[in-house]
């Protein structure tokens, strides 16, 4: 048998939720509950699309000309959106992971990001996938395993799904103080703006429609135990869920419009982030980890009736 573009497949089950990591990316490929898709997939014979499910270390979203200022030290990545001379979603995306543990409702997947130009630091990263009655829950845990302190941040970039069709139909639910503003053409912050009240206020659930969103959100609503929801009700009646716990201050939402058009629209990407668009250079939300320290975060996603 050949292998995917993907590599191996780890798939995980409880109940009748299954979900698929992989071995490039250490992403989720899919994850569903019987036949219905809670994170939008990408086919097994295809290579990962628009980070889908992929794990983005050690800076979610963008970092504009590469360049960063870190202790004094000034640094210079390699660009990997050329279109708009940004650095984008961190090194790990095309990297093999390895499966650590494994039991059947639980995968670990853990790489070693070792120094490199432009990151010349040593980073231990597991992501913890686990399948239980909560649904899908997803841990990462990054430990500096250098002898000096590095900069750090992280994200993931999971589509929820409607269910069948395009997103258009789908109502959202997703309540946040500010959005994150950026430019047109670079697409870096230029500020922040309220949500209430303007088009992307969807504190009161309402269809997507037509709407294009690529921005990231912050001062998210919270419930009692900490966690922040974005909920997508597809036409079947079924509800997406995807909540991010306090180690996330934003999501960025992403309704997939510049994805190819056969996979346009699909889903709604929901990004947990634990630093805004180019924090390497503005150090906003930018975590240093000390000689041998660890960080974890965690966020997950479940079906569940229409909300």
């Amino acid at each position: 048998m050949s292998i995917p573009p993907s590599g191996r497949q780890y798939e995980i089950q409880h109940g009748e939720q299954v979900a698929v990591v992989v071995e490039v990316g250490g992403g989720v490929r899919e994850y569903r509950v019987g036949e219905r898709a809670v994170l939008d997939p990408y086919p097994l014979g295809a290579m990962c699309d628009g980070a889908h499910g992929a794990p983005l270390v050690p800076w979610p979203n963008r970092l504009a000309d590469g360049r960063y200022r870190f202790d004094g030290v000034d640094y210079q990545v390699a660009i990997t959106e050329p279109e708009k001379s940004n650095a984008i979603h961190g090194f790990l995306r095309w990297r093999s992971w390895d499966a650590v543990r494994e039991v059947p409702n639980r995968v670990t997947m853990g790489t070693r990001l070792h120094p490199l130009t432009g990151y010349p630091f040593l980073l231990e990263v597991e992501v913890d996938y686990l399948l239980d009655d909560d649904g899908l829950t997803v841990t990462t845990t990054a430990t500096n395993r250098g002898e000096r302190s590095c900069p750090y941040g992280a994200g993931q970039h999971p589509y929820l799904s409607p269910g069948s069709g395009v997103i258009d139909e789908a109502v959202l639910s997703f309540t946040a103080g500010k959005r994150i503003v950026t430019d047109p053409t670079r697409q870096l912050p230029t500020g922040t703006e309220p949500v209430a009240g303007g088009r992307f206020d969807f504190s009161e659930p309402r269809r997507l429609g037509e709407l294009r969103i690529d921005f990231a959100f912050t001062d998210l609503a919270r419930d009692e135990a900490g966690r922040a929801w974005v909920r997508l009700d597809g036409p079947d009646g079924r509800c997406a869920q995807l909540w991010v716990d306090g180690t996330y201050p934003i999501i960025e939402l992403y309704t997939g419009d510049t994805l190819s058009p056969d996979r346009r629209r699909l889903g709604l990407g929901a990004e947990p982030m634990t630093c805004p668009p180019n924090a390497f250079q503005s150090g906003q939300g930018v975590r240093r980890l000390a000689p041998g320290e660890a960080v974890t975060t965690r966020w997950g996603a479940r079906l569940g009736a229409a909300c």
